[in-house]
């Protein structure tokens, strides 16, 4: 393997890790369970279950997959917190939504190669690339695992 072949390795599986525990955790979760906050006047698990998926369903656009497969969660999830009192979609809908966004990226990432993780996303312009190449879909995936790091880390306050 070469270095860069290693590090995609070492990044996918961080990825892929962290997705894996919170699947087991969200599954652990009954759905009334899931509507509890994780800590006093903070967001409900379902909310979080919400914004994950959202926020994982904007890879389709920013890599160029297509549309998002949910784009009616980013107003609920991403654009207002939780107690916004906008209606939001039931627990049910929301696990299948979590699964189908996290299933089909993993049909996508498995056959990238290395160049395409090098390669420029959409939210970055071709100028803007040149001149910072780091800013590379790799790199939102390294971002993205360290947002679902920490909303998991949030999530593990519901254990008992």
């Amino acid at each position: 393997m070469t270095q860069q072949q290693i590090m995609l390795k070492s990044s996918l599986d961080a990825w892929y890790t962290y997705i894996g525990r919170a699947d087991k955790l969200f599954q652990s979760f009954s759905d009334e369970e899931l509507l509890k906050e994780v800590a006093p006047d903070r967001n409900s698990a379902a909310y979080l279950l919400g914004h994950l998926a959202a926020v994982h369903d904007g890879f389709f656009p920013m890599y160029g997959l297509g549309e998002k497969l949910y784009p009616q969660l980013e107003e609920v999830f991403i654009k207002n917190p939780d107690k916004s009192g906008l209606p939001k979609p039931s627990v049910a809908e929301l696990r299948k939504a979590w699964t189908e966004v996290n299933s089909k990226l993993a049909e996508h990432f498995n056959k990238y190669t290395v160049d395409q993780w090098l390669e420029k996303h959409t939210a970055v312009s071709a100028e803007d690339f040149q001149k910072e190449p780091h800013r590379n879909k790799l790199n939102v995936l390294l971002n993205r695992t360290n947002h679902l790091a920490n909303h998991y880390g949030q999530l593990l306050f519901l254990k008992k």
